[in-house]
């Protein structure tokens, strides 16, 4: 399967990605992204690619934007995440702009590729348990609460963050607040120790009642209303899922080992299945009502994450000891697959996960079989 297209713009990532990011992937997640590949990516044109032209977007198509997800994801799966907790906002604030009224000056410098965007709406979906709590306040509102992940800490000078109001007109109602918040001396953050994206420079960040200005607020929507949207998308086989795929198969076929070559061989169809059809269905729900074939969609990508599994266990395995060394490219490409079983993950997606596996145990005697056998 093609990472790179030909599109130019997505041409020129994808020979960065290869003579830079790849060589270096080891090393970056030894240590953290470098401000460097940022400022790379920026002079690139890939920290507004989805911008309006106005702004100095690339004017992609959604398959080109897919496919640079899989070139970033597939070179250096920590730098892809610290980019792609910043790329969809753009997008977001570009659908603002078309719909709504000119940009703040904040969203402006983002929709401008000037500053990196970091991302903390997952704790909307442990409501009521955790989350960000929202505040009306004069001319805006007060954020209050801990993130517990926003990728790419140090390198951000603004977060998207998604928080809940509880206190509307009606009670037992919440309504989803996301807004760009600026990181300042009230956003304050503490490292996590992490197993996998180790160079992603991950940290929980504490908002201690932060104001935000209602011009940098993005939308306002019923709880029920952004659960739906986020069902939508955490229940996607997406393009990082391929491009993590197409780099592990990249190398099962380099191997010496024929057997491990002929893994590669049996999987490569299977996998450019999966993807054409993950993009198929994505595409349809864009255009339906409703949550449109989640069932089926939710089964593909859980369907996805278990052949990551098996062809990083492949991997693995075709290295012998040297599979298991923290130095050996087998080893951060297992943990990544590790970490796309968590990453933008609802507990719908949870449930149905372990349903599968819980479902995929081996036909085995009962307790009682085995005590009749004996």
């Amino acid at each position: 399967m093609s990472a790179a297209g030909d599109h130019p713009f997505v041409e020129a990532v994808a020979r960065y990605a290869e003579e830079e990011l790849r060589p270096a992937a080891l090393a970056t997640d030894a240590a953290e992204v470098p401000r460097a590949a940022i400022d790379r990516l920026r002079a690139l044109g890939a920290l507004n690619h989805l911008a309006p032209a106005a702004y100095g977007g690339a004017g992609l198509d959604l398959d080109a934007d897919r496919r640079l997800h899989e070139v970033l994801s597939g070179a250096c799966f920590n730098t892809w995440l610290v980019w792609a907790q910043h790329a969809p906002f753009v997008g977001r604030l570009a659908a603002k702009l078309a719909a709504d009224r000119a940009p703040s000056p904040l969203a402006e410098r983002v929709l401008r590729g000037e500053i990196l965007c970091g991302a903390g709406i997952s704790d909307v979906r442990r409501f009521p348990d955790r989350y960000i709590a929202a505040t009306r306040a004069p001319g805006g509102w007060t954020f209050d609460g801990t993130i517990t992940w926003v990728s790419g800490w140090g390198l951000n000078e603004v977060v998207a963050v998604a928080a809940v109001e509880t206190s509307t007109a009606e009670p037992g109602t919440a309504r989803v607040v996301t807004a760009l918040v600026p990181v300042s001396d009230r956003t304050v953050a503490t490292p996590l120790r992490l197993a996998t994206v180790t160079g992603s420079r991950t940290e929980r960040v504490r908002l201690d009642a932060v104001p935000v200005a209602d011009e940098d607020v993005l939308a306002v929507q019923s709880f029920d209303e952004w659960r739906r949207a986020d069902a939508a998308l955490s229940g996607d086989a997406r393009p990082h899922l391929f491009g993590l795929a197409a780099a592990v198969l990249r190398e099962l076929e380099a191997e010496p080992h024929a057997a491990a070559r002929e893994v590669a061989a049996a999987w490569s169809p299977l996998i450019a299945q999966f993807r054409a059809t993950a993009y198929n269905l994505t595409d349809e729900a864009a255009d339906a009502e409703g949550p449109h074939r989640i069932e089926e969609r939710l089964a593909l990508k859980i369907t996805v994450l278990e052949a990551l599994g098996t062809l990083t266990r492949a991997l693995t395995a075709s290295r012998s000891g040297h599979g298991i060394a923290a130095d050996d490219t087998a080893q951060l490409h297992a943990r990544s697959a590790q970490f796309c079983l968590v990453q933008g993950q609802s507990a719908a997606a949870r449930d149905a996960h372990l349903a599968r596996l819980a479902a995929d145990v081996p036909n085995r005697p009962t307790i009682q079989e085995s005590l009749s056998l004996q």
